[in-house]
């Protein structure tokens, strides 16, 4: 039964890697944050299996601790964002403020 839960979190942390490679070369800011979610998401699904693998209660703990910043960290994104942050930027022009590569 170990060996599941170590299959299944060894697969969770290969979807967090992708993740971070999305959040790396995300076209927008939303494609970004998304992206940081879906690593937060990620990782307490690897707290939780492996928590539930190693009976440990203070793995659970830890999972839903992050679950809670997660949570918050979007709210602060979404209340911070200026109104047109949701739109990503036109292909082949540069955001306000930096040149074009």
């Amino acid at each position: 039964m170990h060996d599941m839960f170590t299959f299944a979190a060894a697969f969770l942390l290969v979807t967090v890697a992708g993740a971070l490679v999305r959040c790396w070369k995300g076209p927008g800011r939303v494609d970004r944050i998304m992206a940081v979610q879906l690593v937060g998401t990620g990782a307490i699904g690897v707290a939780v299996t492996l928590g539930t693998a190693r009976q440990d209660p203070a793995m659970l703990d830890a999972a839903l601790t992050g679950t809670l910043l997660a949570a918050v960290l979007v709210s602060a994104f979404a209340r911070g964002s200026p109104p047109g942050a949701a739109r990503p930027d036109p292909p082949g022009q540069a955001p306000e403020g930096k040149e074009p590569s």
